[in-house]
């Protein structure tokens, strides 16, 4: 799967706050929302939104894999939006500037 970057692209044009509030967006497009996270029925559910409805369950597995720092199976919004920066390689250059911003938004 190819991944081309738009979160640099969306941090110039949004700035700081506008990113993280876009980043909250699409957690919420993807999460359960009885359980409040990204769970993998829920990311299969909703794939075909982000035009990933070819992707096979196990790849689905390894996209929660990826970003589930606490090891409970579901990514957690600040888990998303963590791993939404992770496979940016320009937001990696810098990702305290907007990280401090994020946590007012997910407190």
């Amino acid at each position: 799967m190819e991944f081309e970057d738009f979160l640099p692209v969306m941090a110039e044009k949004l700035g700081g706050d506008g990113l993280v509030e876009e980043l909250c967006n699409g957690f919420r497009l993807l999460m359960d929302p009885r359980h409040r996270l990204i769970t993998f029925d829920s990311l299969k559910r909703n794939a075909a939104l982000l035009g990933l409805d070819g992707l096979r369950d196990d790849e689905l597995r390894a996209m929660i894999r990826e970003g589930d720092a606490d090891g409970d199976g579901a990514l957690s919004q600040w888990e998303f939006c963590v791993l939404m920066v992770r496979l940016s390689p320009q937001m990696m250059a810098a990702p305290t500037q907007w990280m401090d911003q994020a946590s007012g938004f997910m407190s």
